[in-house]
């Protein structure tokens, strides 16, 4: 099944989206951005999109228009677009119900979540991101469906209220993970010391946890409930209130875990 697509959004989904959707087969017709030079970033990607910078797709040749913007502005793209007939309109995220695409122009509309972050310019095997499917409908859902195989093999179906859960999951997963590790960045550089000689335990803390479970490979001062160091802890980061209470409360949920 090789579909005509359109993409809404020029930010980093789309920019590892419409060449990993166009190596799959499919034709990307024309990227929409409200910048035309972000859109243009997208479209010299692929072979032959059309940049567009308005939101009147009546004559497109696509048949799923994907919206692939932040989430603010998923509702107000999703009213405003004018489709063809019989398209499928779906958003990107892991945050928003399906219905706030309910009174779109829209046939049809579902949902095509990448569970993954994203960056421009950093190469992603797509056929290793996991893709999470909703639609109003089964037929919906089975294009869906094809369309996230198309890419990689590793598809689910999830409803909303389920994803909203493994969206907040991933938040803690990924982005306060690598918070944490900005944390350390900064730790490290307030003394002068080389942020490099904490990588080696960051890898294995990471591959160990997914190989044995997080609960089986917590270590530190906390899971041993060694208060003398945890207050030597927390006295050294009473230069950061803010610091030192993540500290706290952190330490304190491992201990109660």
């Amino acid at each position: 099944m090789k579909l005509k697509i359109a993409i809404l959004g020029a930010g980093n989904v789309a920019w590892h989206l419409a060449p990993a959707l166009e190596d799959a087969g499919h034709e990307i017709t024309e990227v929409y951005s409200r910048d035309i030079q972000k859109a243009m970033e997208i479209t010299e990607r692929v072979y032959a999109a059309e940049p567009k910078d308005d939101l009147d797709f009546s004559e497109s040749k696509a048949q799923v228009f994907i919206l692939a913007v932040k989430d603010s502005a998923i509702s107000e793209l999703a009213d405003q677009v004018i489709l063809p007939e019989e398209s499928i309109l779906v958003h990107t995220s892991g945050a928003m119900p399906l219905d706030i695409l309910g009174y779109s122009s829209a046939s049809y509309t579902g949902i095509l979540y990448p569970l993954q972050s994203f960056t421009k310019g950093k190469k992603m095997d797509m056929d290793e991101v996991p893709f999470l499917v909703e639609a109003e409908d089964e037929e919906t859902f089975q294009k869906l469906k094809k369309l996230a195989k198309s890419i990689s093999p590793l598809v689910y179906q999830v409803r909303s209220k389920d994803r909203k859960a493994v969206h907040v999951a991933a938040v803690f997963a990924s982005n306060f993970t690598n918070h944490m590790i900005r944390i350390a960045e900064e730790i490290m550089k307030r003394q002068g010391l080389d942020f490099e000689m904490l990588k080696p335990l960051i890898i294995e803390t990471i591959s160990k946890s997914l190989q044995i479970g997080a609960k089986k490979a917590q270590t530190g001062p906390a899971i041993r409930e060694d208060y003398e160091t945890l207050e030597e802890h927390h006295r050294f980061l009473a230069y950061n209130d803010q610091l030192a209470e993540i500290y706290r409360l952190i330490s304190q949920d491992i201990i109660d875990s």
